[in-house]
């Protein structure tokens, strides 16, 4: 009853509840950003969302205009606190997660919750995927997730994928609850945001 009603009622509530605070965050980081690198103030990236439907994410921007992508050798983003494709401000909205701010708009549309495995890049078809990634797309993606919440950047894709379906098997109130409060003290501790192992190609 609670992943397949009560979970979302909570999520746009909480979410409705929390929109004035996205909007003073706006009105301070959006100038902010303009005034280091310029426009657009959001960098909405097509992700994957539940059963595999293509929704746009939103952030705040923190890397610099035309920066290319690069990945590691599993997929996953390259994240350093040394990229040089992060601006100055985008420093510091990654480091206290203040870019995520407004996924809080993708929830009251219903492209997310507060809690799911985080959304990935849609490159392949969803056909193609295997049981596993297939799993972890029978809810919908989340602002923070068991994953993201408990190891961050400090495991490897697939374990990241197993977690996830560890999550999905086991989707509770309480479950969530703890994997919120896991998060507040994963950001505020700082503990593993930066990946230092890039792939040796760029994806632009």
């Amino acid at each position: 009853m609670y992943d397949k009603f009560f979970k979302r009622l909570f999520d746009l509530i909480f979410a409705l509840i929390l929109l004035p605070i996205f909007l003073l965050v706006f009105i301070i980081v959006g100038p902010m950003i303009v005034i280091t690198d310029g426009f657009p103030i959001f960098y909405n990236s097509q992700r994957r969302g539940m059963h595999g439907v293509p929704f746009q994410m939103y952030k705040f921007r923190s890397m610099k205009n035309n920066a290319p992508d690069i990945r590691n050798e599993d997929g996953s983003t390259f994240n350093s606190e040394n990229d040089p494709r992060i601006t100055r401000i985008g420093k510091i909205l990654r480091k206290l997660s203040i870019d995520e701010i407004p996924q809080l708009l993708n929830i009251i549309k219903g492209d997310m919750s507060f809690v799911g495995p985080r959304p990935n890049l849609s490159t392949k078809s969803y056909s193609s995927l295997d049981d596993l990634r297939k799993k972890r797309l029978s809810v919908r993606p989340g602002i923070t997730g068991y994953s993201q919440a408990y190891y961050r950047n400090s495991i490897s894709q697939h374990e990241k994928y197993v977690y996830d379906g560890y999550y999905v098997d086991h989707i509770s109130f309480v479950l969530d609850f703890k994997i919120i409060l896991k998060t507040f003290s994963t950001v505020l501790l700082r503990k593993n945001i930066y990946i230092n192992k890039p792939d040796s190609k760029n994806q632009s």
